[in-house]
């Protein structure tokens, strides 16, 4: 070990930190917390016995070595999760806080409520429930919800400028707020029972809608009455699906993991009012570091996100440094005490040991999974003759309305699954006109300059095009002396009867263009690599679409506004915030439009949407319609399908 790093190691103080440890380069690998610094860092450097490969490397990957000294325990928690998000150490546990989660936002302060699903928390003051399991499982709480509370489930912009009530007021799903006179304390009633429902709180609940229901029947409104009796029907129905778990009904999340090697997984299951509320698997890779330590490092990053703390955490190991510290930060979190248990008998033992067993089986449940995917990756290698194993893949395509209005996306796949975190769109600049070679040479010369300056480039680029297209992306990848990167062409073919002359299977109408060779590779129609393939290339497709329409629709807005001499950004933004859309501004009075810009701007605006009364040219508004430019037509100069066309 190098000297300097020793003195470090030597010199390390016995209080309450946080460590950053640090690569040859400089870059932080890991970030830790310890309540003896000295105590924590040094036990990496001991032998007996630990053969975790991470540890084994450290004395030839670790360059250096830092501290941060606290107070205490909790706020090394605090510093810890803040340096991890901040840094993304290698290996550490790192949670994505807008990709894991899936829960109900409902925001009390607003006279009408809705309930909205999200994916992020945010301290705005508005009550959040979950995490929900599956999208599925959130999709069956809001059928529920939507048929028998009666919240409105339109946004805040429908509903300021609805003039009539929708389809649901029609079949009583909701009283629509929008347009009727609804009183905000009866709109409050069926919100305090939607938390009441979310929170668990089943026989409070149920209690008040029997009251209701009697009240009604006495008052002769058996309308009423036969509505509430369906309500509680679907929510009893709905709590006998839900195992009972505890007798104590408290909230409890229950945390558990399973590891094999440097994979592990951390699995969380949810008691709400001692119910069993679902569950959440979270993986990951290259975890050399204890268990113990990962599970406190993971807990304290789990609940970063402000969601809700329950009563009761249920860990199946103690943390490396006992759970005062976490405890003292939940609680501080919540606003009440939180209990953090590590149980060995009775019903909390039970429920870590379902937990343990669920980690298991998704763990089993993923490794399969990621088997089998390594294995179509691997065919995707062989067949295509490819250097790289393609685990880091990316699929590009051009898109255009009437040979302009030209963008391009990309869309990523990381081990199989399609990556998001990495799709992106782009704008061509230097093209005016239809030209898709030319479009392709920018995008990827773009995509590249930025993959070196970051030192991220990907195993394998998926062109949605044949040989011309092929080209130009090895010209940009020539260009700018990139090596190492696989790149292929994905197109149809044009004759759409391709058989293989030694089977009977039909082989794919898709044809896979390759470098250094003449004829295209023809996968297996229902073969897992080329499924893999067109899959990648249809989403490259639909997120080319999508971009091209959102482009247009702003395009026509300004366009059909922005002639006019005199409407700026400003003035433009207040006439659409006031009216809602281009058509409704183009379809106002005078009058209307001097309410929001005054009388001689109104007249202006008017004038030069619609013209001079007596010109027989057509109405602009119309021509720039957000309706018309919704479905964009696209073509091609050789009458071949579209860019990315399925």
């Amino acid at each position: 070990m190098d000297i300097r790093l020793q003195e470090k190691l030597d010199a390390l103080p016995t209080e309450p930190g946080v460590y950053l440890m640090k690569d040859k380069r400089g870059t932080i690998i890991y970030v830790g917390k310890a309540v003896n610094l000295r105590s924590r860092v040094r036990s990496y450097f001991n032998r007996s016995g630990d053969t975790r490969v991470f540890v084994s490397l450290l004395d030839t990957m670790l360059g250096d070595l830092e501290t941060v000294l606290v107070h205490n325990e909790k706020e090394a928690l605090l510093l810890e999760n803040e340096l991890i998000k901040k840094h993304k150490p290698r290996f550490n546990v790192l949670l994505k806080d807008d990709k894991q989660f899936i829960s109900l936002r409902l925001d009390r302060t607003q006279p009408f409520p809705r309930l909205e699903v999200v994916r992020k928390y945010e301290k705005d003051g508005a009550r959040y429930f979950g995490p929900y399991s599956s999208a599925g499982a959130i999709r069956e709480t809001l059928r529920l919800i939507n048929r028998f509370f009666r919240l409105r489930t339109c946004t805040d912009h429908v509903l300021a400028n609805r003039k009539r009530p929708c389809l649901l007021y029609q079949i009583g799903r909701c009283p629509a707020p929008c347009v009727h006179p609804v009183s905000p304390e009866d709109y409050r009633k069926s919100v305090d029972e939607v938390a009441m429902f979310l929170e668990g709180k089943a026989g409070q609940l149920i209690e008040g809608l029997r009251l209701r229901m009697k009240r009604a029947a006495v008052e002769l409104k058996f309308e009423e009455a036969a509505r509430v009796r369906d309500q509680l029907l679907a929510i009893e129905r709905s709590l006998e699906r839900q195992k009972v778990a505890t007798t104590d009904f408290k909230d409890q999340d229950v945390f558990a993991l399973y590891r094999e090697g440097d994979r592990i997984l951390f699995y969380v299951l949810h008691v709400r009012q001692g119910r069993l509320n679902g569950g959440q698997a979270f993986p990951f890779g290259s975890q050399e570091f204890p268990d113990d330590e990962l599970l406190a490092s993971f807990v304290n990053l789990y609940y970063d996100q402000g969601g809700f703390v329950p009563e009761e955490v249920l860990l199946p190991l103690e943390p490396g440094d006992g759970t005062d510290g976490l405890e003292a930060l939940l609680t501080e979190r919540k606003g009440e005490r939180v209990r953090v248990f590590i149980p060995k008998r009775g019903e909390k033992h039970e429920l870590v040991n379902m937990a343990v067993k669920n980690a298991e089986q998704a763990f089993i449940e993923r490794k399969r999974t990621k088997d089998e995917t390594d294995t179509v990756l691997s065919r995707l290698q062989s067949k295509l003759g490819l250097r790289n194993f393609p685990r880091r893949m990316e699929c590009y395509d051009i898109s255009h309305f009437q040979s302009s209005s030209i963008v391009a996306s990309q869309v990523a796949v990381t081990d199989g699954e399609t990556d998001k975190s990495r799709y992106r769109k782009y704008k061509i600049k230097t093209v005016e006109k239809q030209d898709d070679f030319a479009s392709m040479y920018e995008v990827i010369t773009r995509r590249l300059k930025r993959g070196l300056e970051d030192n991220d480039l990907p195993d394998l680029l998926v062109i949605d095009g044949g040989k011309g297209q092929l080209a130009s992306a090895h010209a940009a990848m020539k260009d700018l002396g990139v090596e190492g990167v696989d790149v292929v062409g994905l197109a149809k073919s044009r004759d759409q009867e391709v058989f293989d002359r030694d089977a009977e299977s039909a082989k794919s109408p898709e044809r896979v263009f390759v470098l250094g060779r003449k004829d295209p590779i023809v996968l297996p129609q229902n073969s897992a690599e080329m499924f893999m393939l067109t899959r990648m290339r249809d989403e490259a497709h639909r997120f080319a679409i999508t971009f091209q329409g959102k482009s247009m629709r702003k395009s026509a807005v300004r366009s059909a506004l922005e002639d006019i001499p005199g409407v700026g950004e400003g003035r433009r933004k207040m006439l659409l915030r006031h009216f809602g859309s281009l058509k409704r501004v183009g379809d106002a009075s005078i009058e209307e439009l001097a309410e929001v810009v005054g009388p001689a701007m109104a007249e202006r605006v008017h004038a030069g949407l619609h013209g001079d009364p007596e010109d027989d040219t057509e109405d602009p508004v119309r021509e720039a319609s957000l309706d018309d430019a919704s479905e964009p037509v696209h073509e091609k100069a050789d009458g071949g399908s579209p860019p990315g066309a399925a």
